[in-house]
């Protein structure tokens, strides 16, 4: 299959639900302890898996564990708790809805940086990050993530670390992060450096990089920057519907949104330039968004690629 369709935004659909309350510490993860939150965060998950079903292109969820590290975890008060398991067995059990279409949903196991994900001077040296991150990446492996998933990172420092703390659980793991219009992340570091870097340090390497929270203006920007023997590596996007920069629109008290239509033709557009083959959002996303993705790319791929004789 040519490309894989992922979630759009639900932490920050959740955030903006008037029933829902996130924990400071973990965000959505403990509301896979509150009946209501879970059901609520349980129905946005079907939500896009319906779009993938419908659509038929293979999708990829990640579990509500970006902030669930074990200092959080302490922090929250659900030191006790295999949070991390437990978040991988709800997504298996809204595949397992799925009937046939269950067999072409990957579950990811989703970790964060330490910090806020828009300071990269908060960002874990690396031996520090190796350490800080590890037991999660052991947890989400454990449980039967198909894949371990690092997303938002802003420094180089702590995506190496991560990398290592990934590497050798016996799934296969990709780095998403940051990236500025000029192509780089946000510490600095060009996209391209930071590539060469951990596929050089890292055994095995990640299966490839993706950027998210960030519009897709500003990736296409980074993307023709970098290297053309270096695009293959990156596979795929998470946009925002906002331009601003992460400066900009974080904490922004009005959603910053585009019509679902201009992000799935802008979505399309990259995918067609640049061979991204992981699509999906992230803030400002939601299902109608996803929808007109999924459309945009079936579409496509049916006026495209000739059927066999």
């Amino acid at each position: 299959m040519p490309v894989m369709l992922t979630e759009g935004s639900v932490v920050e659909r959740l955030r903006r639900h008037p029933e829902v309350r996130l924990d400071p510490h973990v965000a959505h993860a403990a509301l896979l302890y509150d009946s209501a939150g879970a059901r609520i965060m349980g129905d946005i998950w079907r939500e896009y898996l319906a779009i993938g079903r419908q659509a038929n292109l293979p999708m990829l969820i990640l579990t509500p564990t970006w902030r669930a590290t074990a200092e959080r975890l302490a922090r929250a008060g659900l030191a006790g708790r295999d949070v991390n398991g437990d978040a991988v067995r709800f997504l298996g059990a809204l595949r397992r809805e799925q009937a046939d279409y269950a067999a072409r949903v990957q579950v990811g196991g989703l970790m964060g940086c330490r910090g806020d994900c828009y300071l990269p001077a908060e960002a874990l040296a690396e031996e520090q990050a190796v350490q800080y991150h590890a037991a999660q990446a052991e947890s989400l492996a454990r449980a039967g993530a198909d894949l371990l998933f690092a997303s938002t990172l802003p420094a180089l420092c702590e995506a190496c670390g991560m990398a290592r703390a990934m590497a050798g659980r016996g799934v296969p793991y990709l780095l998403s992060f940051v990236v500025a219009r000029e192509g780089a992340l946000l510490d600095g570091t060009p996209l391209g450096e930071a590539i060469r870097r951990i596929d050089g340090i890292v055994s095995p390497p990640p299966l490839g990089y993706l950027a998210n929270c960030i519009h897709t203006s500003i990736f296409a920007a980074a993307l023709r920057r970098l290297e053309p023997a270096l695009r293959p590596r990156v596979l795929g996007l998470q946009a925002n519907t906002s331009s601003k920069t992460p400066a900009e629109f974080d904490g922004l008290p009005c959603l910053d949104t585009e019509p679902p239509d201009a992000f799935a033709q802008a979505m399309a557009a990259l995918h067609a330039e640049f061979g991204l083959r992981i699509l999906g959002g992230c803030c400002g996303t939601d299902g109608s968004h996803i929808r007109a993705l999924a459309g945009r790319l079936t579409f496509r791929y049916e006026t495209t690629v000739p059927t066999a004789p």
